[in-house]
């Protein structure tokens, strides 16, 4: 009998336990989300994942299960209680690619400094936007705690960037550093040298 594939893509042989009395288990909501983000439907619903897929092996929940189990952070929570994110772009920018080789857990509040907000970019370099009143060009971004910091107007769109650039950057390193002993090594040294580029 040809098993039924979770949104098309996965195989679940239920080898490994999915559920808990309470619901799924934390295993297989990450895998069941994940899953979703690689189709038409959860691309539509969120652009910023349009062009995501999974590797051949994490297709399979017995695989990504056991895999988690291995992966530093896998079980860690921050201080809000919420459980570490899996993260598939920070070792590799710009990856699309769900993999063994390409993903990671990381603390909530990294994971948050590499959302994209697609919907609402702008014709400019992420972080600028344009003072019509002013016929200047504005410089802001969000800080660890979700809340926009006014960075200053600038004459041309490039000097406002390297305003957001540089608060960025040093956001990413501050957040790096601040959960040092607890990333994989893997992790911090891709933070401290993440360099902001004007398409992020």
């Amino acid at each position: 009998m040809k098993e039924k594939l979770v949104y098309g893509l996965g195989i679940n042989d239920s080898k490994c336990a999915n559920t808990i009395p309470k619901g799924n288990t934390r295993e297989y909501t990450i895998w069941q989300q994940m899953l979703f983000r690689c189709t038409e439907q959860g691309q539509a619903k969120n652009q910023s994942y349009t062009g995501c897929t999974v590797s051949d092996n994490f297709k399979s929940y017995t695989f990504f299960y056991e895999w988690c189990h291995k992966q530093f952070g896998f079980g860690n929570k921050d201080d809000n209680g919420k459980s570490w994110c899996l993260d598939k772009d920070i070792l590799v920018k710009g990856n699309k690619l769900y993999s063994e080789d390409t993903c990671v857990f990381v603390p909530h509040n990294i994971n948050s400094l590499f959302t994209r907000a697609n919907k609402t970019r702008g014709r400019y370099c992420i972080g600028v936007s344009w003072l019509k009143n002013r016929s200047k060009f504005m410089a802001q971004c969000a800080n660890k705690y979700g809340k926009q910091i006014y960075l200053g107007v600038f004459d041309d769109e490039i000097s406002a960037f390297q305003a957001y650039k540089s608060f960025k950057e040093g956001l990413i390193r501050q957040a790096a550093e601040g959960c040092r002993d607890k990333l994989d090594n893997r992790v911090y040294e891709a933070l401290v040298n993440y360099e902001v580029s004007s398409t992020d």
